[in-house]
């Protein structure tokens, strides 16, 4: 017996496997083709849901340009470029983003970019330099630049935020690379967002979440209509520690029964961040 044989011509997999041959050598006539080949993968559990969303959101990165994203330059945070360094520390702190468009007389006209590290490396040293000594030269690019070309260029000139102009070639908005890789991968987190979410619980998707590590265990509870003791602790915090009897590191990793938590962020006195992951109803059987 020949265990080698190939799949039978009109197999499941042989006829997926076709249409992917078709996609590389260049038959597939039009995106719409392509995703309904990439749809009939996912079918087949041969994609998952996360990966076709991926790969959805990668296609359209081809078709969108950078003012479809771009921050509007009404929003963005600015910095003189004639300011003195200490004088923008506070604003700096409280925005908590790591590069600026820096203008000269308005918006329109941005003339560089401070990074947050240059500040922190210069303000102790000498408090009068003002931010046109430190800054760096902007990333310029136009409207019509399509996101998939700026994510590459951001990548090869190793960029991480450029700004967007007009026809007359004032400033319009700014789009960093973090804007482009939402489009692929989804809305990106950052601790700061989270942390400064009045909210103790945030949730990411179905069965993700970000908690607070002063989490209350009632509020916890009520929102998971779960169960966790609190005879000895009053957080979602206290509870982790209680549970490995001792304070954990970033990535350590917690299961009790529908839960699945991880360290985000923590110090050496307490944890900050944790994130939930609802076990799917065959993972908590299986445990």
């Amino acid at each position: 017996m020949n265990d080698d044989k190939p799949p039978s011509s009109n197999s499941p997999q042989k006829s997926w496997i076709s249409k992917i041959g078709q996609l590389l050598s260049g038959e597939v006539q039009d995106q719409g083709e392509l995703l309904e080949i990439l749809k009939d993968a996912r079918e087949k559990h041969l994609l998952d849901s996360e990966g076709l969303s991926m790969m959805e959101g990668v296609l359209q990165v081809a078709e969108m340009r950078a003012r479809d994203i771009m921050i509007p330059r009404i929003q963005m945070v600015v910095v003189p470029k004639t300011a003195e360094l200490e004088t923008i520390y506070p604003l700096i702190v409280e925005s908590s983003h790591s590069r600026f468009p820096v203008i000269e007389d308005d918006r329109s006209e941005v003339v560089g970019i401070l990074m947050a590290k240059d500040l922190l490396a210069h303000i102790l040293n000498n408090k009068n330099l003002t931010v046109e000594d430190i800054m760096r030269p902007s990333y310029i690019v136009p409207e019509s630049k399509r996101l998939n070309v700026l994510l590459r260029e951001f990548r090869t000139e190793r960029n991480h935020m450029a700004i967007v102009v007009d026809e007359y070639g004032m400033a319009a908005g700014l789009v960093t690379i973090e804007d482009v890789l939402e489009q692929i991968v989804g809305e990106i987190e950052d601790e700061h967002d989270v942390e400064d979410n009045e909210d103790y619980i945030l949730q990411r998707n179905k069965r993700e979440y970000v908690l607070k590590g002063l989490t209350p265990i009632d509020d916890f509870n009520q929102y998971f209509s779960a169960d966790l003791h609190d005879d000895e602790f009053d957080t979602i915090s206290g509870f982790i520690v209680h549970k490995l009897e001792r304070l954990p590191k970033k990535g350590e990793k917690l299961e009790v029964g529908r839960f699945r938590f991880e360290v985000l962020r923590a110090d050496s006195r307490r944890l900050h961040l944790i994130k939930l992951k609802l076990k799917k109803p065959k993972e908590k059987e299986a445990n």
